[in-house]
């Protein structure tokens, strides 16, 4: 057990830094055991002060400090360095040496695949060199390194400037940043690496040359990474009027990252899993990854790079804005009601029960003891609709200037939410005073909505209402302003009022339509315009005319996801409807049936709301009630739809080349949805469809399709088809980990027996963190059935895996953390087995903060 409890850092405490660094020059001599990094800083006094200065670092061996040149007396902690005595401005030289090989939690500098690479968001440049690593601190940077010949490439951020030869078989290379930038924007990369060379014409017309570097052989799989790439930087010119301020723009993809992708000053940083793709290795859904997760770095130039956070409880003015133009993104290349579904999807699986549980925390949070941990979806997915609420309450137009004078007021500075929204305030003439209480209030908005129909009067009075439960550290909650978009149709479909959006800017609203000759059928919170839970009293029948004939496209995806969760959770307690069940499977033969609909939106309307959102539902949770009562359901659709499903599944198989847009892709997912639909079903002709479906794949994604669908169907084909899946891809590591995956969502009752075993394979190392992740976060978060397992095993096979991870790399050992911290939501004897595994995980002697601190919260 821990005995020196790690101290919060507050938001309350923010000190603008002692002094500031205008000039940095930094020279690698790179060695992957013994790397020796001097810097040299141009330092100033900030201010009127006679304080020391006292720089970050940690597994630094110091070789030498001077200042101008002579050299200085300092204390030096395992954290921290300290020189007093300093003049108004000075040069600070220092020189340390560093182990990139041993530097496994793949923060600061590590060696990935044999090349040297880097990740300093949030506080990783401090395992570099001595400085003071915090956001507010911009400078520019100039950065040599010089390593052996065999490290082909040496980049780094900005502009090169200088290559040499150099004796002894080595080169080196000079690389400036122009524009000044944080310690956590650098970015070095050396190594071996293929480049894919384009260039993109601004609307100025000045030329980017642009380059994604990846393993050797892997060039023609960053080509779709390239395309994406172009697409971003043309539309963030059209939607934001926003363009790319360097001659060249880089990309690099690393086997070993802890992120996804990092927004380093124009040298992104990339898991090659979010960066490479072709028909025979990637799915559709790595497609549309690749396509955002692209989107969403470049775009991170203006949000993020040239305006940045002043300290990190502001994280969320780059990362939830920058999610909300990367979602807006998509939808313009995707579909705007298909992109929307999916965001909203993710919200509610990831960020809804982070705000129903322990780790709740507010868009900015107020104390952290390790920001990494606040990487979350509260900080990036709720961040983005609190934007995407801000646009729908100003208008497009307003929105716009809003954000034109943030890119004018605050270019180059290290700025606050509060200055970011008062941009909005000021370009739209509103108090926008209570909307920041979106950003200071945990926990998500329950949203009632009351009817009452007067047919004489021909009025509808809606009544609606709003209330946040208590979330830790905030029992008093205040009404947030929201949009409520709303319209109306009649028992045929027809529409009675358009799109119409109210404000409930306090705990209760009153809306009156009036001239309404026919009963109206509400269709509420349209297009999920603000992140609440909505209750509601519309009645089953109502849901089926929203399924069949409304105009929101989200509001028909909602209406079934609302019957088919109210049938489940119905037979999960013990009251299952046949009948209703019948009728629900009958209406979603209709939804199928319907030429007008896209395939994509069909496949989601295949798709029943998952276990885990069941889960949200339902007090307390019965995992086991849960997913017998769905797969029951599942299987209700495909028989009583099987011939009907079977026809589609034929009628959608493509035999032309392999394109990843969005209608093809649209095609292929509702053939896979489809056959996952009648995968539940054991008959003779399904498992005999499931075979040939995966034999006859053409693709990733009819391959996973068919590998996912015959696991679940289970015995010799499964094993069969696990086998022959290794068999082909077990030199990819991309395709493997999800060969990993597939096994990992296996819900049968002898699956956890297999995955077990699966982490004794010769192939599952999990100090990867993919490989971790394809495993260990697929079982826990996608496998609910096993995960929850009455025994415990599932949940001390998680802890088991948080505990050896955290020993080598802390930040994503935490990730794993939130998968036990909703005990409180379950069953009694499941929670308190799952709060032992808590306990279990306090209790080790090291353990890491990151790990200590959300562990800690869980149990509180």
């Amino acid at each position: 057990m821990r005995t020196d409890t790690p101290q919060p850092v507050r938001l309350a405490d923010y000190r603008p830094p002692a002094y500031l660094i205008d000039e940095v020059f930094l020279d690698f001599a790179l060695e992957p055991s013994a790397t020796r990094v001097k810097a040299r800083l141009s330092v100033r006094r900030n201010g009127e002060h006679a304080e020391p200065l006292i720089l970050d670092g940690e597994g630094l061996t110091t070789l030498s400090v001077a200042i101008d040149g002579a050299p200085h007396a300092y204390d030096e902690s395992p954290e921290h360095l300290t020189l007093a005595g300093l003049p108004a401005t000075f040069t600070l030289e220092t020189e340390v040496e560093i182990d990139p090989a041993a530097n496994t939690a793949l923060m600061g500098l590590y060696i990935s695949g044999g090349r040297f690479c880097t990740q300093c968001e949030a506080e990783g440049f401090r395992r570099i060199t001595w400085f003071l690593d915090r956001p507010d601190v911009l400078a520019r940077y100039t950065v040599r390194m010089e390593a052996d010949r065999s490290f082909q490439r040496l980049l780094a951020n900005g502009n090169l400037i200088e290559t040499g030869e150099l004796p002894g078989g080595r080169h080196y290379a000079v690389w400036n940043d122009p524009f000044p930038k944080p310690a956590y924007l650098f970015a070095l990369v050396a190594g071996e690496l293929d480049e894919l060379a384009d260039q993109f014409v601004t609307m100025t017309g000045r030329t980017i040359d642009l380059r994604v570097y990846v393993d050797p052989g892997m060039a023609p799989r960053a080509a779709y990474a390239m395309d994406s790439l172009k697409r971003a930087m043309k539309w963030d010119e059209e939607a934001f009027g926003r363009e790319y301020d360097l001659d060249l723009f880089m990309i690099v993809a690393v086997r070993d990252f802890n992120f996804g992708a990092m927004e380093n000053k124009g040298l992104n940083i990339f898991n090659s899993a979010l960066l490479l793709a072709d028909a025979e290795t990637a799915t559709d859904v790595d497609y549309e990854r690749i396509e955002s997760v692209v989107a969403h770095e470049y775009f991170h130039n203006w949000t993020g790079d040239r305006i940045t956070c002043r300290d990190w409880f502001q994280l969320c003015l780059k990362e939830g804005l920058t999610v909300f133009r990367d979602q807006s993104f998509s939808a313009d290349m995707r579909g705007e009601a298909v992109q929307r579904i999916k965001d909203v999807k993710a919200l509610r699986a990831r960020q809804f029960p982070e705000d129903a549980g322990p780790l709740a925390h507010p868009v900015r949070p107020s104390s952290y003891i390790k920001i990494d941990n606040f990487y979350t979806a509260t900080i990036y997915e709720k961040g983005s609709e609190v934007i995407r609420m801000l646009k729908t309450l100003l208008g497009a137009q307003a929105f716009r200037a809003g954000m034109d004078l943030y890119f004018e007021r605050h270019d180059g500075e290290a700025t606050t939410v509060e200055a970011f929204i008062q941009c909005f305030a000021d370009a739209s003439g509103r108090d926008l005073t209570d909307f920041f209480g979106w950003y200071e209030q945990a926990g998500t908005p329950t949203v009632t909505v009351g009817q009452r129909w007067d047919a004489e009067a021909g009025t509808l009075e809606l009544s609606l209402s709003q209330t946040t439960a208590p979330t830790p550290g905030q029992s008093a909650k205040t009404a947030l302003p929201l949009p409520f978009a709303f319209g109306l149709l009649d028992e045929d479909g027809t529409a009675l009022r358009e799109t119409e959006v109210a404000v409930l800017d306090g705990a209760e609203l009153t809306i009156v339509v009036d001239g309404l000759d026919r009963r109206p059928i509400l269709s509420p919170l349209r297009g999920f315009s603000a992140p609440v839970n909505l209750v509601s009293d519309i009645a089953p029948k109502d849901r089926y005319v929203l399924l069949a004939a409304d105009a929101d496209l989200f509001n028909r995806w909602e209406a079934g996801q609302g019957l088919a969760r109210d049938l489940i959770l119905a037979r999960a307690a013990g009251r299952p409807d046949e009948v209703a069940e019948e009728r629900y499977a009958e209406a979603v033969g209709r939804a199928l049936a319907d030429q007008a609909a896209e395939p994509a939106f069909k496949a989601l309307i295949l798709a029943l709301p998952t276990e885990p959102d069941l889960a949200m539902a339902m007090s307390p949770a019965d995992p086991a009630a849960i997913h017998e009562a769905r797969d029951a359901l599942r299987a209700r659709l495909a028989v009583h739809l099987g011939d009907d499903l079977r026809r589609l599944h034929t009628g959608l198989a493509d035999g032309g080349p392999f394109s990843p847009d969005a209608a093809s892709a649209g095609r292929r997912a509702l053939r896979n949805a489809v056959l996952t639909l009648l995968a539940v079903d054991g008959h003779a002709e399904n498992v005999d469809l499931a075979i040939r479906h995966f034999e006859i794949a053409a693709n990733m994604t009819d391959a996973i399709g068919g590998l996912d669908a015959l696991i679940e169907l289970g015995g010799a084909s499964a094993e069969t088809a696990i086998a022959a899946f290794h068999k082909r891809w077990k030199a990819e590591p991309l395709v493997l980990d999800k060969w990993f995956a597939a096994q990992a969502r296996d819900a049968s009752d002898e699956a956890l027996g297999r995955i077990l075993a699966l982490t004794a394979h010769p192939d599952f190392d999990g100090r990867t963190p993919n490989r971790l992740r394809a495993l260990v976060s697929t079982f826990a978060n996608l496998n609910p059935a096993r995960f929850h397992d009455p025994s415990g095993d599932g949940y001390r096979f998680v802890a088991d895996q948080i505990i050896a991870t955290d020993a080598v790399n802390p930040m994503t050992a935490a990730r794993l953390v939130e998968t036990l911290g909703g005990w409180r939501r379950y069953t009694p004897q499941l929670g308190a087995l799952m709060k032992a595994q808590l306990e279990r995980i306090v209790a080790v002697e090291g353990l890491s903060k990151n790990v200590f601190e959300l562990a800690s919260k869980a149990l509180a």
